[in-house]
């Protein structure tokens, strides 16, 4: 063994739930990425494990994913959706029954549809987080946790206490779905700074994981680099992530995604095909959207694409998947050089970024742990298992940083969306003053009324408000989503010393009922 690899993946979307409507079209983000991404990385580890290939791999599961993938109203929507996509694949068949062209790609996606249903339905129990459940236990996975909300923590630390109860929260969910605390942190964005580990520590947080100029640019400069963990002033291990295996994975330019064989995802036949035709498929009110259901593969730059091959691409994932574990055998022996322990090469990624924009990646992933397996130079390792072998490591002060543009926070903040920042923080100072003033509170409708306050809160501080604002993507409703729980906070606010209206708070808790579980006295 030259070296250990540590493959990471970042589950993550914010809360969305509208009961109150039977489609809802933000509630399909969730739906899209269990079919295209979280159930064909499960469908992955099955297979993984059937062969019994050794695999590890670090999964964080935010909070607001794992409420939104245990929540009752959203699977049964879900599940409908599914099988409406399968109705779908069948019309599609017999459409294009005498198309030569199409007609296999047609009938892939028909199987394809069919094989998740039933894996959702009969092997998860119509819950994806039982599939997590299982594969943690058997040693393949470690879950991690992130901010309850994804809050932004460098901007929600004015008020430090904003930060200590997204941890907090976060902690409880995590013990709530998967039984065990949890030993690793996704930092919302990546994004790290000064003081934060203090708080990760006192929640016993052991690792998180930070973008490479947080590293580099730490004080002192890091000895071995980005390829061994170093420890904060306050204990916590912060492991760096290798841009050279992130770029070969994710850049749509130079990395594999944009390779001509893969499947183009911009081509949709929710957009191609005639209006009446797919009208039952997409949004009741007309709008166009993705089915999923994509006959084309990437081609080249221009408007022309040609007819997909899932078993071309399979064999290109393949091809990837081997060439990406040879430079990984390569850039190793290069590094071990300059160590007196072998390398660790962190390759942390978006989740979704393997099935939802890149098709094939839950196959790279297979035939990537396969080549680690056949070959045995490199180790694949979680953060933890390396921690316990080595448990001395340097200490630095990391730099402030994100993973988001230019690397630091000025995605989140600037003139689009920064007047939301001033909310949030009286907010938090407002919440923190109640929990103290109501701590005794014996009244059952009060500490009701206090608990949804805090959710509210907690649903505004999320960091993809601001993102999405700051993308240009679904501003409207990030914009309204912000300005919804700052109502909402101020409205329950103004009942406190007033009559509370019950069926307001009542409906507010079903709709907003992330984290039923916590109290508010979490803020204290």
């Amino acid at each position: 063994m030259k070296g250990y690899f540590a493959l990471a993946l970042h589950s993550h979307l914010p809360f969305v739930k509208h009961p109150e409507h039977e489609y809802f079209l933000e509630e399909h983000w969730l739906f899209e990425a269990l079919i295209e991404s979280y159930l064909p990385l499960l469908m992955t580890l099955q297979r993984l494990q059937n062969e019994g290939i050794k695999t590890r791999l670090t999964v964080s599961l935010t909070p607001t994913l794992c409420e939104m993938l245990d929540d009752f109203n959203l699977r049964e929507k879900f599940a409908a959706h599914l099988d409406k996509l399968i109705e779908l694949s069948y019309k599609e068949c017999k459409r294009l029954e005498g198309d030569f062209i199409y007609r296999d790609v047609a009938h892939f996606y028909r199987h394809r549809l069919e094989s998740i249903r039933r894996f959702f339905t009969d092997d998860l129990g119509s819950n994806a987080l039982n599939g997590y459940r299982k594969f943690m236990r058997a040693g393949m996975i470690e879950i991690i946790t992130c901010g309850a909300t994804h809050g932004f923590f460098p901007l929600l630390s004015v008020n430090e206490q904003a930060v200590r109860v997204q941890l907090r929260v976060a902690i409880q969910t995590h013990e709530k779905h998967f039984g065990v605390k949890p030993k690793g942190i996704w930092l919302p964005e990546c994004a790290y700074y000064e003081g934060v580990d203090k708080l990760l520590a006192e929640v016993g947080v052991e690792f998180f994981y930070l973008e490479s100029h947080g590293l580099i640019y730490g004080r002192p400069t890091p000895r071995f680099g980005l390829y061994a963990p170093v420890f904060t002033p306050n204990g916590v291990a912060a492991f760096g992530r290798d841009p050279e295996s992130s770029r070969q994975v994710w850049s749509s330019i130079s990395g594999y995604p944009g390779d001509v064989n893969y499947r183009d995802f911009y081509r949709d036949i929710g957009y191609d095909l005639d209006y009446e035709y797919i009208k039952p498929y997409i949004s009741p009110d007309g709008t166009r959207v993705f089915t999923g259901l994509k006959y084309h593969r990437v081609t080249g730059q221009g408007e022309y694409k040609e007819v997909y091959n899932p078993a071309v691409a399979s064999a290109k994932a393949k091809e990837h998947a081997e060439n990406f574990h040879f430079n990984r055998v390569k850039q190793i022996d290069h590094l071990s050089a300059f160590m007196d322990r072998p390398p660790i090469i962190v390759s942390p990624y978006d989740a979704e970024l393997f099935g939802h924009w890149w098709f094939e990646g839950p196959k790279f992933i297979y035939h990537l742990f396969k080549a680690i397996a056949e070959h045995d130079e490199i180790e694949p390792i979680t953060p933890s298992e390396y921690l316990e072998i080595y448990q001395t490591n340097q200490m630095i002060h990391p730099s402030p940083s994100s993973w988001g543009k230019d690397g630091y926070f000025d995605v989140w903040i600037n003139p689009q969306n920064d007047w939301i920042y001033r909310h949030l923080h009286k907010m938090a100072d407002v919440m923190q003053e109640l929990a103290r003033r109501f701590a005794g509170e014996s009244s059952p409708l009060i500490r009701r009324l206090l608990d949804q306050m805090s959710r509210e809160l907690l649903l505004a501080q999320a960091s993809d408000w601001a993102f999405l604002i700051t993308a240009g993507t679904a501003v409207e409703y990030a914009i309204k989503r912000t300005k919804t729980h700052i109502s909402n906070f101020n409205k329950l606010l103004s009942m406190i010393d007033a009559s509370i209206d019950e069926g307001y708070l009542s409906e507010l808790e079903s709709r907003d009922s992330i984290f039923q579980h916590t109290r508010f006295d979490v803020w204290n």
